[in-house]
């Protein structure tokens, strides 16, 4: 009997602590936990960043002004990256990246030097690396088309500690395969930059427009919208950087943009529909999977496919308070939700 007491009591232990250390890994580690924020470019007073939870029913405006008070985010808010319990905030009109919790949104740190309009971030081994766009051609006729540069920071001090000169415009960037890409519609090429070395190497030339890019199963999509010109989607094969295929784009499909691979679907945006084609696909799709209801100015400012749905921010007037749209995979709607002035992207924390 006192063993098998003993057995009980001793299963009893076991069972409590194997139940309070799964409950403790799924405790939130805090009130912005398991849900995603949409970041609101805002107006030259200034942006916000609004949260979700992912079921749609804790919804908070903005949440960097619940946290902080009156501490000022900054103006024309581009980007949004992670690190560990960080969220860091790209401000482009007012060099500064915000560093917050990003599960408390609690600010951290500012980093307000060695920044000139940075625009996208991402991070590797302890380092993000940060596009700038320094001066603009039609401000610095000279240099302004050569001169964007990245910012290369220390996240363990949110520093930044040097910069690689790009000799050329840039803007979006993505990390694979140990190397960076940057795109800008301005450039006519894929830069290519090492960034153990910090150098640069042999760019992808693509032709002009290139912007939204994805990635998957080691092909790069990058889609393509020049000014007066008609779009393309081209096809980029890392192992070699070589140009594997592209598919022109018709007229219909002028103004294409927020490019997003989801399963073997390539996702793609023109105004306020969605189009859908398989990334095996050699042709473009001109029929809309589906039309978003936005206000009547908006067009989608903010594209993302994730959790088998589409993510979409309404870019309104560029004046008030916008909203975001959740669809389903088959275009069925879903949610609107309140946010701030020109939504542009969804970040999410889980």
């Amino acid at each position: 009997m006192k063993l098998t007491r003993f057995l009980l009591i001793a299963l009893s232990v076991s069972l409590f602590v194997s139940c309070s250390n799964d409950d403790s890994n799924d405790d939130p580690k805090g009130v912005y936990d398991n849900g995603f924020f949409i970041l609101n470019e805002g107006t030259s007073k200034g942006g916000s960043v609004s949260f979700s939870s992912n079921d749609f029913t804790n919804v908070v405006p903005d949440v960097y002004k619940a946290a902080n008070g009156a501490d000022f985010a900054g103006v024309y808010l581009q980007n949004i990256f992670f690190n560990g319990d960080n969220a860091y905030i790209i401000a482009g009109g007012s060099d500064v990246i915000n560093v917050v919790n990003r599960y408390t949104f609690k600010l951290v740190s500012k980093i307000e030097t060695g920044l000139i309009t940075p625009r996208y971030g991402v991070v590797k081994d302890g380092k993000a690396y940060v596009t700038n766009a320094n001066t603009y051609s039609y401000i610095n006729p000279e240099t302004g088309d050569t001169d964007d540069f990245i910012a290369v920071i220390d996240l363990a001090t949110n520093k930044v500690e040097s910069k690689i000169d790009l000799n050329a415009t840039a803007n979006r960037i993505i990390l694979e395969n140990n190397k960076l890409y940057i795109t800008d519609s301005s450039n006519d090429k894929v830069l290519v930059v090492n960034p153990a070395t910090k150098a640069l190497e042999t760019p992808i030339t693509i032709g002009y427009g290139g912007d939204s890019m994805d990635v998957k199963d080691g092909i790069l999509y990058v889609l393509k919208s020049p000014y007066k010109n008609r779009g393309e989607l081209v096809k980029i094969k890392l192992s070699d950087k070589t140009i594997a295929s592209t598919i022109p784009f018709p007229e219909s499909l002028d103004g294409s943009g927020n490019l997003d691979i989801y399963g073997n679907k390539i996702y793609y945006t023109v105004n306020k529909s969605v189009y859908a084609i398989n990334t095996t696909a050699t042709t473009p799709s001109t029929t809309p999977l589906f039309t978003a209801s936005l206000s009547e100015t908006g067009a989608i400012y903010g594209f993302t496919v994730k959790n088998d749905k589409f993510y979409i921010a309404d870019s309104g007037d560029y004046k008030s308070s916008s909203k975001a749209y959740i669809y389903d995979l088959n275009g069925i709607f879903i949610k609107d939700l309140t946010v701030g002035i020109a939504p542009n992207g969804f970040y999410f924390n889980d």
